[in-house]
């Protein structure tokens, strides 16, 4: 069949969830190869070394590509293992027109952002639906209409349509239907503005999404439609609800599958039976968790451990209450017990650098020796591997030579092949790594001998301290296939103790839960009893 392009912008303001919404509409066209991709207008090559407080979490791909957190929510909506090179950032265009420009590609002509780059991108679009042999092309433009940072994107998707021909094209347009708490009435106006914005760049959109809190009335809707020049049932509703694996089923309801049927020409049946098994159950136990870290201002800091947390407990039957615990407060003097009173698990996400670490080598005692189900990721695993040494093998002041150089006991070290390392743009142990599991093991009855995991990390156990640490009791139980790297680790006759220094939440799914959340929230289920 004949590649369709779905081309999903946003408008009004940032943060209403394009991410999702894109995520949503693809789930929807499971039945066909959907393949998605963001344009991200930041000139940056990727987000690797942005501040995830500023900009969210890094989401690593297998491929060891660091791409923006949507794209986590295309893996787990959509059951695909993207590419880096599904991402196209404005970094990696002016790069790659940079180089094309100096090997004399463009020779004799004056290089202009029309039409030398929006043809480029244009062109990087249909390379990747011909590679991958894409039946539906699922296209998310980052920002929002009137950024400057966009522009070359909406012209090279305005563009498409002449390429690829009107009838294989869906515009789709993210909008906000805001409600003034005075007089309780949906207001269309932001949304007239948007769609006006995105029509003077050459676009009128063939739907629109409107996120809102209830669900927009037909009088709205007919009147969005007049003035945007859609149809009334192309006014979809985004609505608000309390999990983001529902809004596939709010756009079914809201007419959306058989818009994009009509418009595309091509039969939409979508396959949500399996989703709506697992939402639907209510479970009357609520486990507290806490997640401990230095990046808790901001949640989307850690946005796929907490989805990997919903996956989980959607399996376990159980509702999650999360608590934000800025481990800094405990370096500070709150009191570790405090801090954790009432919690059923504790999680030490990943990080960089020292501030908070001394709160979370507490966090982690504290979960040791007091039987609290502890789950480390990448740092979580370094600074447990730290305070066992420190307060089990007697080695004082054990650190980490990222945060103390000059530490006797340096049991956390940077791996070999980082040591001449000068730039820090993709330049750490990166993707998809096969893991052997040693038998007899925690982590062998999850896994079995082999585990596919991601990761994202410069410094490792030290290979000096394995044995004597080992020696103490705490076991080893993943390594890399040269056995050099430590991956995962476990402490017998504990309820659940274990860490890893990869990320197993960047692979987890409703549909398949990552068994280190899986198990972790069933052990915290049963400290709850």
């Amino acid at each position: 069949m004949q590649t369709k392009y779905i081309i999903v912008t946003g408008g009004v303001l940032s943060g209403l969830g394009k991410g999702i919404a894109s995520a949503s509409i693809g789930k929807l066209l499971s039945q066909y190869k959907v393949v998605p991709m963001k344009l991200d207008g930041y000139l940056n090559v990727d987000p690797g070394t942005m501040n995830p407080i500023e900009h969210g979490e890094v989401f690593v791909l297998d491929d060891g590509g660091e791409v923006d957190m949507d794209f986590g929510h295309y893996e787990r909506f959509l059951n695909v293992q993207c590419k880096f090179a599904w991402n196209l950032t404005m970094g990696k265009v002016f790069h790659a027109i940079r180089e094309k420009e100096r090997r004399g590609d463009f020779l004799g002509q004056t290089v202009q952002y029309i039409p030398h780059v929006t043809k480029y991108i244009r062109q990087k679009i249909l390379d990747t639906a011909e590679t991958e042999q894409a039946e539906v092309m699922l296209i998310e433009v980052g920002g929002t209409v009137g950024d400057m940072e966009n522009e070359l994107y909406i012209e090279a998707c305005r563009q498409l349509k002449k390429t690829v021909g009107p009838e294989n094209v869906l515009y789709v347009h993210l909008t906000y239907i805001p409600i003034l708490d005075a007089v309780g009435e949906q207001k269309s106006k932001p949304t007239q503005q948007t769609v006006n914005l995105l029509r003077e760049r050459g676009i009128t959109p063939d739907i629109i999404i409107g996120r809102c809190k209830k669900l927009i009335d037909e009088k709205l809707k007919k009147k969005i439609a007049r003035f945007c020049d859609v149809e009334a049932e192309a006014v979809i509703t985004s609505l608000d609800v309390d999990s983001v694996y529902k809004v596939p089923f709010v756009f079914a309801r809201e007419g959306l599958t058989e818009i994009m049927s009509r418009k595309l020409n091509m039969p939409i049946t979508p396959s949500l039976e399996k989703w709506e098994a697992l939402l639907e159950h209510v479970p009357e136990k609520t486990v507290d968790l806490a997640i401990c870290g230095k990046y808790t201002a901001l949640e989307d800091s850690y946005a796929s451990v907490v989805e990997a947390i919903k996956h989980a407990a959607a399996h376990v039957q159980t509702n999650v209450k999360i608590h934000w615990v800025e481990t800094t407060d405990i370096e500070e003097g709150k009191p570790v017990a405090e801090a954790l009173k009432g919690m059923n698990g504790v999680i030490v996400p990943g990080g960089f650098g020292s501030r908070g670490i001394e709160g979370k080598i507490k966090v982690v005692q504290h979960c040791r020796e007091n039987n609290i189900p502890y789950l480390g990721l990448c740092y979580g695993m370094q600074l447990a591997v730290i305070e066992f040494a420190r307060n089990v093998c007697g080695m004082t002041g054990a650190n980490s030579s990222e945060v103390n150089p000059d530490t006797a006991y340096p049991v956390v070290d940077l791996l070999p092949e980082q040591r001449d390392v000068t730039e820090k743009g993709a330049t750490m142990r990166l993707g998809g790594h096969d893991i052997l599991v040693t038998e007899g093991t925690k982590a062998h009855e999850m896994f079995g001998d082999v585990a596919r995991l991601r990761f994202r990390h410069r410094y490792e156990i030290n290979p000096e301290y394995i044995e004597e640490i080992a020696a103490k009791g705490l076991v080893f139980s993943g390594k890399n296939k040269d056995a050099r790297i430590m991956q995962m680790i476990e402490l017998p006759g504990h309820p659940y103790f274990m860490a890893t220094q990869s990320h197993p939440e960047l692979t987890s799914g409703l549909d398949e839960p990552a068994p280190f959340f899986h198990e972790f929230l069933k052990a915290a289920k049963a400290h709850k009893g």
